[in-house]
């Protein structure tokens, strides 16, 4: 059985429609020396974009087979998964509760109540709010249960969308991604790793489809020895749950995200700029 028909067992809506874009960035590609490319998730169609929807394809599928009424789940105040899985909730019916903290610390009005806390409200999520996402499992257990004593049928979205069974949306990335080389040998991948299930499900499909391929995870909020376990659970679970073989060993940057999520460096910003202004692109 080969990957596409092992996703295939698996219930899945279709929100992203046909595999996302493949543009190279020409710009960037003369003034950096190398060819360089970019998986156009930031277009997927739900709620202005995002890499999230495709774990949502399988999560939300999920929810609904088990009956849930109720999506939950938790992140920042300005959250971009927080903010497709309310889209999601609108699209299908579900009412939808968000656990968000405030990372940074912040009191400008600005962060508090635009941007995706705003689409939030016009999602008519039921938002509830916490010192610090320090043990989100549980605390998404906790409101799962407070729901549950009120009459409905909650479904826990993790944070981020991150687990084996969300992460499967990124092995379908990764089918994508070796469909559309065949017009190009990509030596390297390298994608952002934050709650690591984007991370791991491209790295359990990468090597099985493109084990030639070097996958680099950029970290948005943990130094390299502290994301790496969180990456490698995922794809451990992943490998499992589609009975592919030992995983590859995982690639991690961490020069880009300090001083903490939401606050990038210098050389954070400096990448977002030198793309902005070679491409007038923000992904």
């Amino acid at each position: 059985m080969n990957l596409q028909q092992q996703l295939a067992q698996f219930p899945r809506l279709d929100f992203v429609g046909p595999a996302t874009p493949l543009e190279k960035l020409s710009r960037l590609s003369d003034y950096l020396g190398r060819e360089i490319y970019i998986k156009r998730d930031d277009v997927t169609p739900m709620a202005m974009g995002g890499n999230k929807l495709r774990k949502l394809e399988f999560l939300a599928a999920d929810a609904l087979r088990q009956g849930a009424d109720t999506l939950v789940t938790a992140g920042a105040i300005q959250s971009n998964h927080v903010r497709q899985t309310a889209a999601v909730a609108a699209k299908l019916g579900l009412h939808c509760v968000a656990l968000l903290e405030n990372p940074i610390a912040t009191q400008a009005e600005n962060y508090l109540t635009n941007g995706n806390r705003l689409l939030l409200n016009l999602f008519n999520v039921e938002v509830q709010m916490c010192d610090a996402l320090d043990d989100p499992q549980r605390q998404l257990a906790d409101v799962a249960t407070r729901l549950e004593a009120q009459g409905f049928r909650p479904y826990v979205v993790p944070v981020g969308g991150s687990n084996a069974l969300g992460a499967l949306g990124y092995v379908q990335c990764a089918l994508e991604i070796a469909e559309q080389a065949r017009e190009v040998a990509f030596g390297s991948v390298v994608v952002a790793s934050g709650s690591a299930g984007t991370h791991a499900g491209l790295a359990v499909g990468l090597q099985q489809l493109l084990p030639e391929c070097e996958l680099i995870g950029v970290t948005v909020s943990r130094t390299a020895q502290q994301q790496l376990p969180k990456v490698e659970q995922i794809q451990q679970e992943l490998s499992a749950l589609l009975h592919v073989g030992e995983p590859a060993s995982i690639v991690l940057w961490d020069d880009y995200f300090a001083p903490q999520y939401g606050m990038p460096n210098d050389e954070g910003t400096a990448a977002v700029q030198l793309l902005a202004q070679q491409e007038g692109d923000f992904a």
